[in-house]
């Protein structure tokens, strides 16, 4: 079941915060950048896996904190043309993809709860009312409760969307 909700998405009691990324990112803005100060470790892994890896947009990559919280980075951007430059913008393809590759990963981890932010709609450069149906086709099915934080609250506990 989706909710839409409003608040600061690091407050949610969601067992899994999934966002937006590109290949390589430097988590050097927007929630990549609060959960890089959250969870710096998370940030070092990731830069570890894409090394090794070479992921491509679509993809996904899960990180599991002592915490108990997981975060998966959806790769929805294309990557930067550069080492240093920035990320590519986001497609539907990609969110198609990565949500696909989302949802399978609920079910195979059996998670409990998610939370999401209006993906690919900040820096990625997508229109909310292209992404919403996207989420609401991969992960409206899956029987957990989803929580899309549609607005950003900083430091605001999560409350339903008016």
């Amino acid at each position: 079941m989706i909710q839409l909700v409003t608040g600061d998405i690091l407050l949610s009691d969601a067992q899994v915060i999934a966002h937006g990324v590109a290949p390589h990112d430097h988590f050097n803005q927007g929630l990549a950048l609060a959960l890089r100060q959250q969870y710096p470790a998370m940030a070092k892994d990731f830069r570890h896996y894409c090394q090794v890896s070479g992921p491509k947009a679509g993809e996904i990559w899960a990180w599991a904190g002592a915490d108990g919280r997981r975060v998966v980075c959806l790769m929805t951007q294309e990557p930067a043309k550069t080492k240093n430059g920035h990320p590519g913008a986001a497609t539907t393809h990609n969110v198609n993809v990565a949500l696909r590759n989302l949802a399978a990963l609920c079910r195979e981890e059996g998670f409990e709860s998610l939370a999401l932010p209006r993906l690919a709609t900040g820096v990625g450069g997508l229109s909310w009312d292209d992404v919403l149906p996207l989420i609401e086709q991969h992960l409206g099915e899956l029987g957990l409760p989803v929580q899309v934080f549609d607005t950003y609250r900083p430091d605001q506990v999560p409350e339903p969307s008016t």
